[in-house]
């Protein structure tokens, strides 16, 4: 009877180099992560300390005196719930607008051919190297011969149609890339053009869309310019204004502008952790799936 033998076990030699190298790399990875990291710690820190405190020099890294109170006293006394409801209808407002205007912009620069198409394509590109400074006072004139000004629609417009260049050429560069013979398949079988967008492209392209709607979401939340010239009612500001008119002439509560830029921070956190995962399965998955 022949037993076969165990092959001998491999001894891998201890490799002083490739360890140190492995341990560089780690403390790099911790370096950038605490420098990425610590604005968010210093911002908590700073909202749970008293003011005597936060201007004491040097200051320390842990605070002495923790005061959740001053969360309770953030929706007490300031409308914080208000800015945030507001900054909310606006974010996802120009999220939708932004999501449905792209996807015709970009189905039709990607699948169809008409005349002015690259003029078109290369006037959006132009219209987005516009800074927001230079294009506010026109926009502003037109808003007001239309009345949409000191209205939340107004703002999402607005946003809308400064974000719109980018989301349009996102979608159509990932359009692009389904390749045509699929489109025509589609016609063949006797889909029309919308249902070739609605039962091909759209489904091949959802981490494209997930993209966009984070871009669009994203500027919304933080916009500022607009916001600050075209809303004047109180109970309208959103968020970002609202954060601005706590700096005072004699006196700012920089323990409750901290509070509120924290509550401020994390719905927009929540936001983007919980979009991550479709965004990374779209770059490492591709385009089409077998």
């Amino acid at each position: 009877m022949i037993t076969a033998r165990a092959a001998p076990r491999r001894s891998y030699p201890f490799r002083p180099i490739r360890l140190a190298r492995r341990l560089a790399l780690y403390a790099t990875v911790l370096a950038v992560c605490a420098t990425l990291l610590f604005p968010v710690y210093w911002m908590f820190v700073t909202s749970l300390r008293p003011t005597r405190y936060t201007i004491t020099y040097p200051p320390a890294f842990l605070p002495e005196e923790v005061r959740w109170e001053v969360y309770v006293e953030l929706f007490q006394t300031i409308p914080i719930a208000t800015w945030l409801r507001n900054t909310t209808i606006v974010s996802v407002g120009v999220t939708a607008l932004c999501l449905a205007l792209s996807i015709f912009g970009a189905y039709a620069l990607s699948s169809f051919e008409w005349r002015g198409k690259s003029l078109f394509g290369f006037s959006l590109l132009g219209a987005q190297m516009l800074p927001e400074a230079l294009v506010v006072i026109p926009v502003f004139v037109i808003f007001r011969q239309l009345g949409l000004l000191d209205t939340l629609q107004g703002l999402i417009l607005a946003d809308t149609a400064f974000i719109l260049p980018v989301t349009v050429w996102i979608l159509k560069g990932f359009f692009d890339t389904i390749p045509r013979e699929v489109r025509e398949a589609a016609l063949v079988d006797g889909c029309g053009p919308l249902g070739v967008l609605a039962r091909i492209i759209l489904p091949l392209s959802a981490p494209a869309l997930v993209t966009i709607s984070v871009i669009g979401f994203f500027d919304g939340w933080n916009e500022y310019l607009f916001a600050s010239t075209f809303i004047t009612t109180a109970s309208l500001r959103p968020a970002t204004v609202g954060l601005a008119s706590f700096i005072g002439e004699l006196a700012t509560p920089v323990e409750l502008v901290f509070a509120a830029t924290a509550i401020f921070t994390i719905p927009p956190m929540v936001f983007y952790f919980l979009m991550q995962r479709y965004i990374v399965s779209g770059l490492t998955g591709g385009a089409l799936k077998g």
